[in-house]
């Protein structure tokens, strides 16, 4: 097979949006990607992800190609949205449906108590991550040493969960009391209106880097007076990246056997779009691209995105007037 080209005669610069599905790691889709690029014969190229989804979970996870891949390591750092399932009623150890149940409960929430204690887990908060996770402790990873059967205290983290709602959304009037919240009883406020608990409630959390969602699900859980664990996990958005933009993985398998798989992708800008553009002339963009110092700037200072006419050229930043390049784009000019 010759070897496929882009219609730019370029190397393939930019990001894949992929809908993950459910059983299939990170690193795997990383690779569904690569080898789309091989069955499509275009020539090797840098692939990355930009964020961890777990094998269990579903959704938005940006695929990095190219020069984007030197974006990959800020979608770390991006919020993300998720809807989730708690099932209550059992917690298990891995606090998702992987796990071993380790704690049961009868009691099962009303849906007045669900809505009027998410206030209580938006904005700032405390999570101590699962123990079935990637986080380090004492140079070892917490899974491993969960698996092994030790006793693993992790560290609580400060989050931020930007907001929190029940799924199609539910009017609360007033806040529970502490005997409907935790004993389901009937409402003192409404003795005669009828109890609905919830077996299970799909939530939907737009939430800060570092946040588990399945902590979080532990932690609702237990203030509602039962336990529970996560059932369903879906990433909506991740950065700017919107689910709407995601493709499936048959979609990219067709696309790279026949159309140009460039067609699917998104410029690598696009995952720029919340940091400011500078404009350069050829003689600044040249500078940039030698790595060189700007200065006598006029803008205030901070992160921008530096590009010539249409092509990314470096993002910087800027102090003071002087603007010096944090990463520079290998892309030829849209004139080339």
């Amino acid at each position: 097979m010759s070897e496929r080209k882009p219609a730019s005669g370029h190397p393939l610069s930019g990001w894949l949006i992929l809908d993950k599905p459910r059983g299939l790691g990170s690193t795997q889709a990383v690779g569904a990607v690569k080898r789309a690029l091989r069955e499509g014969g275009y020539s090797k190229t840098k692939v990355g992800h930009g964020g961890t989804l777990d094998p269990l979970a579903e959704g938005v996870l940006p695929i990095a190609l190219g020069e984007a891949t030197k974006l990959a390591g800020r979608m770390l750092d991006a919020s993300k949205i998720y809807a989730f399932t708690i099932q209550f009623g059992e917690e298990t150890d891995t606090l998702d449906t992987e796990g071993e149940v380790v704690h049961r409960s009868d009691r099962r929430p009303p849906m007045e108590a669900v809505a009027a204690i998410l206030p209580l887990f938006t904005g700032p908060i405390e999570q101590a991550p699962p123990v079935y996770s990637a986080i380090k402790v004492g140079g070892k990873r917490a899974y491993d040493l969960a698996r092994a059967g030790e006793d693993v205290e992790m560290k609580t983290r400060s989050v931020t969960i930007h907001s929190l709602e029940i799924e199609g959304g539910y009017e609360c009037d007033h806040e529970p009391s502490q005997l409907a919240t935790s004993f389901a009883q009937p409402d003192p406020f409404n003795p005669t209106a009828p109890l609905v608990t919830a077996n299970t409630v799909t939530l939907v959390a737009h939430v800060s880097k570092g946040t588990y969602i399945r902590s979080l699900a532990r932690d609702i859980a237990r203030a509602l007076g039962t336990v529970g664990h996560v059932t369903y996990l879906r990433r909506l958005k991740a950065g700017p990246f919107l689910e709407e933009q995601a493709i499936s993985l048959d979609k990219l398998g067709e696309t790279a056997k026949g159309a140009p798989l460039e067609y699917l992708l998104l410029p690598l800008e696009a995952g720029l779009d919340d940091i400011p553009a500078m404009q350069l002339d050829p003689d600044s963009a040249q500078a940039v691209r030698q790595g060189r110092v700007l200065s006598g700037l006029p803008q205030t200072d901070g992160l921008y995105f530096a590009r010539l006419e249409e092509t990314p050229v470096a993002l910087m930043e800027l102090s003071g007037g002087m603007a010096k390049v944090v990463r520079g784009f290998n892309l030829p000019d849209v004139a080339e």
